[in-house]
C-alpha cells in the first residue's frame, strides 16, 4: 500500500496515480543491489586487551581504544580504504568500495604498513600520558565479496575474504602483518616479504598460503614491467620519437612528445628503448605519477631531482646550478617543491626555478624527461609541463609523457595545443607480432603450440597480458583449457569496468553471462 503523498488517500501497491486526487505517486525505490567484487580486506585487532582493561580504569582504556580507532581510521582512509566496521578492539576495511582502484592490494598493503608505524607514534603518547602502550595484529587478503550497494547506503561486505583476513591476523604474532596468496600475487613487486608456514585454518579444506610483510618499496607500482623484454611491432613509433629528439637537439627548444595507449600496450617498453638509445648524448630523466597520496603535486621531480643532483639536498641542487646569479633562491624553491624544505614559494616562483634548473643542466647537452603514468598527474603539474614548453629559451629539453587516453578525455586539448609537439597512439600488436613477443618471452619454458595460441588470442595484442598469461602459466602450470586471466590483469580490467556509467556496466555485465 502507498500513502498518496498529496492528499494521504491509502493507495494499492500497483497504483502509479492516486486514486482519490489524481497525482502521481513516489515511486517505490528499488531494492539496493548487491554486487560481487574482488577486493582487499585489511583486519587489525589490539593483542591483550583484555589483560590491558584490568590494569586500567573504564574510562583511560575507552580514551585509550578511542584515539586507536581515530589513528587507524584515519590511516586507512587516507590510502583509499572504507572503514567497514568495528568489531570488539578490530577494525575491519575494505580497499574497493565504493570504488574499485588497479591498486588496492598495494593500497591496503601500504595502509597496512603505516597502520604499524601510526602506531608506534601513538604509543609513545599513550605512554607518556597513561603508561600503556597497544600491540596489534594485522591481516590482509583479496578475495571475491558480495556487498551492498554503496548508492542505497549498504556497503556492508560479506564472504570467504573477509574470513580468511581475520583468521591470518589472528593467526600472526604481535606486530606481525600477514598477507594471503593472492594479495601477495598483486603486489610482490613492490614489497618485502617472506613466506610463512601454509596456515591451516578452520573451515578451509586446503592450506592457505601466507607472507610476512617486511617493508613496502615506496613509490614502486604494485608489478612491474619487464622493461628488458624485446620490443616488437614498435619500430615506427620509435624512429619518431628519436627524430623529435633530434629536432631538439638542433633547435636547442623544449618539446613535447606524449606516448598514449592503454595500460599494459607497452608505453614503458618503448620510452625505455628511446631512453636507451640516446643516453649516450643526453642527460636521461625519469619520474612517475603516482594516483594518490599527501604531497603528490611535484612528486616525479623527486625522482628527477635526485638522479641529475646524486642525493636529496638543497646543497646537492645547489651545486647543480654553479654559475647561476640566483643558485641559493632556484636551489631553494625546487627544495620546497619536492618535499625537503618546509620554504614554499608562490606557483609562479617555484614553476620558474624547476625552469632555470632544467635550463641549466640543458646547457651541458640535452635532456630528456621521461615522465610515467601523466593520467594521474595533479593540474599543477600539467601547468608545469605548458610552462616549461612555453618558456624555456635556448635549452634543447624533451619532455616524454607516458599516459593513458584518460588524460587527453579530461583534456581535449592540453596536447594539440602545444607547438611541435608529437602525438603516438599505441595500437595493440598485431597477431604476427604478439605471436613474435610470445616466443621471445617465454624462452627455453616448455609451452604446448596450444597454449601459445590460447595466450596470443586471449590477450588480443596488449603486451601486458602476454607476459603476465605466460609467467602465470609457467608459474602454476595450467593446462591451455584452464587458462585465466592473471589477478594483475583482473584488476585493471575491472577497475576500467567499474568507472562506467551503472547502465554500461549493466550492458556488459548482461552481455557476459
Amino acid at each position: 500500500m502507498a500513502a498518496c503523498p498529496s492528499c494521504g488517500e491509502i493507495n494499492p501497491a500497483r497504483a502509479r496515480f492516486c486514486l482519490a486526487c489524481g497525482k502521481p505517486l513516489a515511486a517505490v525505490p528499488d531494492a539496493p543491489r548487491e554486487m560481487r567484487k574482488t577486493v582487499t580486506i585489511v583486519f587489525c585487532d589490539v593483542v591483550g586487551s583484555t589483560p590491558l582493561g584490568e590494569r586500567i580504569d573504564a574510562e583511560t582504556y575507552r580514551r585509550v581504544i578511542s584515539r586507536y580507532f581515530l589513528e587507524m581510521s584515519h590511516v586507512l582512509e587516507r590510502h583509499g580504504g572504507t572503514v567497514e566496521k568495528f568489531i570488539g578492539d578490530a577494525v575491519m576495511a575494505v580497499f574497493g568500495i565504493p570504488t574499485l582502484h588497479e591498486d588496492d592490494a598495494l593500497r591496503a598493503v601500504r595502509a597496512a604498513a603505516e597502520l604499524r608505524e601510526a602506531l608506534a607514534r601513538l604509543n609513545e603518547e599513550l605512554r607518556r600520558e597513561y603508561d600503556v602502550e597497544l600491540g596489534v595484529r594485522i591481516g590482509v587478503n583479496t578475495g571475491e565479496v558480495v556487498a551492498g550497494d554503496p548508492a542505497g547506503g549498504q556497503a556492508f561486505v560479506t564472504g570467504e575474504a573477509v574470513n580468511v583476513a581475520q583468521r591470518l591476523e589472528s593467526t600472526g604474532s604481535p606486530g606481525e602483518i600477514l598477507i594471503g596468496g593472492a594479495t601477495e600475487r598483486l603486489v610482490r613487486d613492490a614489497v618485502l616479504v617472506e613466506p610463512v608456514d601454509s596456515l591451516t585454518l578452520k573451515g578451509r579444506a586446503a592450506p592457505v598460503k601466507a607472507w610476512r610483510l617486511l617493508g613496502v618499496i615506496a613509490g614502486a607500482p604494485a608489478f612491474a614491467r619487464r622493461l628488458d623484454a624485446p620490443m616488437v611491432g614498435r619500430e615506427t613509433d620509435l624512429s619518431e620519437l628519436r627524430d623529435a629528439f633530434a629536432e631538439v637537439a638542433l633547435t636547442k627548444t623544449c618539446r613535447l612528445a606524449a606516448i598514449v595507449g592503454p595500460a599494459g600496450i607497452g608505453k614503458s617498453r618503448l620510452a625505455n628503448e628511446l631512453l636507451a638509445s640516446v643516453r649516450d648524448h643526453a642527460t636521461v630523466l625519469v619520474g612517475r605519477c603516482l594516483p594518490y597520496g599527501e604531497g603528490i603535486t611535484y612528486w616525479p621531480l623527486r625522482d628527477i631531482v635526485r638522479k641529475a643532483a646524486g642525493d636529496l639536498t638543497r646543497e646537492r641542487i645547489e651545486a647543480l646550478l654553479e654559475g647561476e646569479d640566483d643558485a641559493g633562491r632556484i636551489a631553494e624553491r625546487v627544495a620546497g617543491a619536492v618535499g625537503i624544505s618546509d620554504s614554499v614559494g608562490m606557483r609562479e616562483e617555484t614553476m620558474w626555478a624547476i625552469r632555470r634548473l632544467l635550463e641549466r643542466l640543458a646547457r651541458e647537452r640535452p635532456v630528456i624527461l621521461g615522465l610515467d603514468d601523466l593520467q594521474w598527474a595533479e593540474p599543477t603539474f600539467l601547468d608545469l609541463i605548458e610552462y616549461l614548453v612555453g618558456w624555456s629559451r635556448e635549452a634543447p629539453i624533451l619532455i616524454v609523457c607516458l599516459t593513458r587516453p584518460e588524460l587527453l578525455d579530461r583534456h581535449p586539448g592540453w596536447l594539440s595545443s602545444k607547438p611541435g609537439s608529437t602525438e603516438i597512439r599505441l595500437e595493440p600488436l598485431s597477431q604476427p607480432d604478439a605471436q613474435t613477443l610470445l616466443e621471445l618471452l617465454r624462452g627455453d619454458a616448455e609451452v604446448s603450440p596450444a597454449m601459445l595460441e590460447r595466450i596470443t588470442r586471449a590477450a588480443e595484442g596488449n603486451p601486458l597480458f602476454v607476459e603476465q598469461m605466460l609467467a602465470m602459466m609457467i608459474e602454476d602450470g595450467t593446462p591451455a583449457a584452464d587458462l585465466a586471466i592473471p589477478p594483475s590483469i583482473h584488476a585493471l580490467l575491472a577497475a576500467r569496468l567499474d568507472r562506467l556509467e551503472l547502465m554500461q556496466r549493466a550492458v556488459i555485465e548482461r552481455a557476459a553471462v
